[in-house]
């Protein structure tokens, strides 16, 4: 195979379930199909405003290409965002993620848990309301609401309502399997008690709100792995709603890294900064991943479909970790 079709092989996985390389290549290039599968099997060469032109449109890159045969690594993804409005960028850009998974009619998620998952999170508005104030306040550059006091009297979810939708509906689509371990919870539980002991929150009844809106995510998600399907919070599971694969390893602390397998190809969503991924398609890595997800996967406990009493055990267990919280602010 030469150079070239080796250099649209590459470009392949890019390409949504529904549609094919060739069509992708001639609506990019603006020229026929015939003349794109002449391109595609190397009959006519690539100019370098073509190439630049497949690379800005597949989202790749020459260099991840040309370093196939080195030890390099090659991740993309934007740049932490500066814009006055950073939380819309970071939603817009988790979004476009969870929609190019959907393009593809192979799909599977894994996930190896650090800490709850902002779908997760976005099940219940009290939850979502808090994470957002939290996020931006303490995490996002340019913070909001850095004088501001969290009360439910405010929707801070309300600019991002339709976003928020969208993002839930879109992961309830991917089959996923999530590796969870037993500190799961506890990063999401000490902002609420830090913000609580620092008087962010503008009062008791608050904080306790902002407690039992976990102990309902719990109760879902506890609902999900023993049905072995997605669904939204009240709402039973319908026929769109992907698998979900809910495992304990109570060894291993996770790190929030995320695997996308297509079948054909993979990429691996490493997190930093808190909320931001970097992407990687380099196919000796993710199949490294995902060989150590697999191998994860065989020394955990399987929580969702059979295994009703150590599910039970630990979704108790999670119970009282936030009823603890709640005992503890008194009266």
């Amino acid at each position: 195979m030469n150079t070239q079709a080796q250099f649209f092989q590459k470009l392949k996985p890019s390409i949504p379930g529904f549609s094919s390389l060739a069509a992708e290549v001639a609506a990019t290039l603006q020229v026929s199909l015939d003349s794109a599968y002449r391109r595609i099997r190397g009959e006519k060469l690539l100019d370098f405003n073509e190439i630049s032109m497949l690379c800005r449109s597949f989202n790749t890159s020459l260099d991840e290409f040309l370093c196939l045969n080195t030890s390099s690594i090659l991740f993309q993804g934007s740049a932490m965002p500066v814009l006055e409005d950073t939380m819309r960028q970071w939603m817009e850009e988790l979004d476009a993620q969870l929609q190019y998974i959907n393009g593809h009619s192979e799909r599977h998620l894994y996930f190896l848990i650090k800490d709850l998952p902002p779908f997760h999170h976005f099940y219940h508005p009290v939850l979502t309301n808090f994470k957002f104030f939290f996020w931006t306040k303490s995490i996002l550059p340019q913070g909001t609401f850095l004088a501001e006091k969290f009360s439910l009297d405010t929707n801070y979810l309300l600019p991002y309502e339709d976003l928020v939708k969208k993002i839930v509906r879109a992961y309830a689509k991917i089959p996923s399997t999530e590796i969870w371990n037993e500190d799961t919870l506890n990063t999401t539980l000490r902002q609420i008690e830090a913000y609580h002991d620092m008087g962010v929150i503008v009062d008791l009844e608050t904080t306790r709100q902002i407690y039992s809106s976990i102990l309902e995510v719990i109760d879902h998600l506890e609902k999900m792995a023993r049905q072995g399907q997605k669904s939204l919070l009240g709402h039973a599971p319908s026929l769109e709603h992907a698998e979900y694969r809910l495992y304990l390893n109570d060894i291993v602390s996770g790190d929030n890294t995320l695997l996308a397998d297509f079948g054909g190809s993979k990429i691996t969503y490493l997190n930093h900064s808190i909320l931001y991924f970097l992407g990687c398609k380099d196919n000796a890595f993710n199949e490294g991943v995902y060989r150590n997800m697999q191998n994860l996967i065989k020394k955990s406990s399987l929580l969702s479909g059979s295994g009703e009493k150590e599910r039970t055990q630990v979704f108790n267990k999670l119970r009282k970790k936030v009823q603890a919280k709640i005992f503890a602010l008194g009266t």
